[in-house]
């Protein structure tokens, strides 16, 4: 028999918990299991709290979802495993898990998490952050991310964002294959990967699964590499200059100062 939304909740709290310690600790293969584990807890009160619905009439819902939005993000993200723009996130959950959220509700969570994070550093179990450029180590404009990612994977070199879309297009089709049935909303999502990718569309707003993870795969097998050992230079600089903050939230920019410029005219 399933257990009850009552009886998870206790269980979801105390994971949640052991997921924040694990991820202070720096011990990243356990807080990986941890939040395997709370995904299905999480998953297992989303199926009991829809059991009761009948009983409950006209339940509150925000964005078309039982999430409040930063954890919808935290959906779409963990799906895609790459940082994303606003407008992304919200094509990939609305798509992908029935919501209705637009990317204008997204614009100011990042700041919202930032002062969350200050405030209480690592009192959540992940909090949303953003992308950091390879170069300066400052935020990426427009890019989430989730903390709990590796320092590298949240770095953006030049050829990243290539890279993740081609990540996020295999994802996106991973997702697709295991739908029973592939919805309107669920197969345009496919073809705006597969339209961008060479190879990866049957014909003019088609795409199955197979060919775009096939075509997204052997691009990545070119340009991945190479940005890989590119990210993995900034993320070791980022930790050696950054601290916990910055490392989130990025490197604040630095004003250029001003060089004297030589008077041209005669002295008054």
């Amino acid at each position: 028999m399933a257990d009850s939304a009552e009886e998870l909740e206790p269980r979801i709290e105390a994971l949640l918990a052991e997921v924040r310690r694990a991820t202070a600790a720096g011990d990243r293969p356990r807080a990986r299991v941890l939040r395997a584990e709370l995904t299905a807890l999480q998953q297992a009160w989303e199926e009991a709290l829809e059991a009761l619905a009948p009983e409950v009439p006209n339940p509150p819902r925000e964005g078309g979802s039982l999430l409040p939005l930063r954890e919808q993000v935290h959906g779409a993200l963990t799906l895609l495993t790459v940082p994303a723009a606003p407008k992304l996130i919200a094509q990939v959950y609305n798509a992908c898990f029935g919501g209705d959220i637009s990317s204008a509700k997204l614009t100011s969570l990042r700041r919202d998490e930032e002062r969350s994070f200050r405030a209480a550093p690592f009192a959540r179990p992940y909090y949303l952050c953003a992308a950091l450029t390879a170069d300066r180590l400052a935020a990426g404009r427009g890019l989430l991310a989730i903390s709990t990612w590796p320092l590298d994977r949240r770095i953006v070199g030049p050829l990243s964002p290539r890279v993740d879309f081609l990540v996020a297009a295999v994802r996106i089709a991973e997702h697709v294959a295991r739908l029973p049935d592939t919805d309107r909303a669920a197969a345009r999502l496919l073809w705006l990967f597969a339209e961008n990718i060479p190879g990866a569309a049957d014909g003019v707003g088609v795409a199955r699964p197979e060919g775009v993870i096939r075509a997204a795969r052997a691009e990545l097998d070119t340009h991945e590499p190479a940005d890989r050992s590119h990210r993995e230079t900034a993320a070791a600089r980022a930790r050696a200059q950054l601290n916990d903050v910055q490392q989130l939230y990025g490197a604040p920019l630095e004003g250029v100062p001003l060089k004297s410029v030589p008077a041209t005219g005669t002295d008054p």
